[in-house]
């Protein structure tokens, strides 16, 4: 098997994504890959963010705004070097997570996706879709996805 030399890692900063982060990060570190780590975001403001709480309940973690993203980043960068990657370089990208992760991965050219599997296995997953079934689908190349919620 060819090593990985370029692997892309999504976060929205939940403790599952951040699971995938360390997976993806043990995997870079094991192959001396570069490992590029990724929040998708929009921009909102505080009162978006209340009533999508509000809406949102215990999927309200979706909902980010441009302040935290330097945080989770920031977070994810450190977990990753804790677990050994040397090569992390953090990208913040306004945009659908989906369609921002499979833009990132093209212009990479990257060698690995790396995603939780939050949602998969939801209802809401299951009807609407879920990153982890829309990236596995539409990616043209390697996806892992990393059982970071049972």
């Amino acid at each position: 098997m060819t090593a990985y030399r370029t692997i892309v890692v999504g976060t929205d900063g939940s403790d599952s994504s951040y699971v995938a982060v360390d997976k993806a990060a043990s995997l870079a570190a094991d192959a001396g890959a570069t490992l590029y780590v990724v929040c998708a975001f929009y921009p909102t403001d505080d009162r978006d963010v209340a009533a999508a709480a509000d809406v949102l309940k215990d999927e309200a973690y979706q909902v980010r705004g441009s302040a935290p993203t330097n945080e989770i980043l920031r977070t994810a960068r450190d977990r990753a070097q804790a677990v050994g990657a040397t090569d992390v370089v953090d990208r913040a990208i306004v945009g659908e997570p989906v369609e921002s992760l499979l833009n990132l991965v093209k212009e990479l050219d990257a060698d690995l996706l790396v995603v939780g599997n939050r949602g998969l296995n939801t209802l809401a997953g299951r009807l609407l879709g879920s990153v982890p079934s829309d990236v596995a689908r539409k990616s043209r190349t390697d996806v892992l996805i990393v059982h970071t919620v049972r």
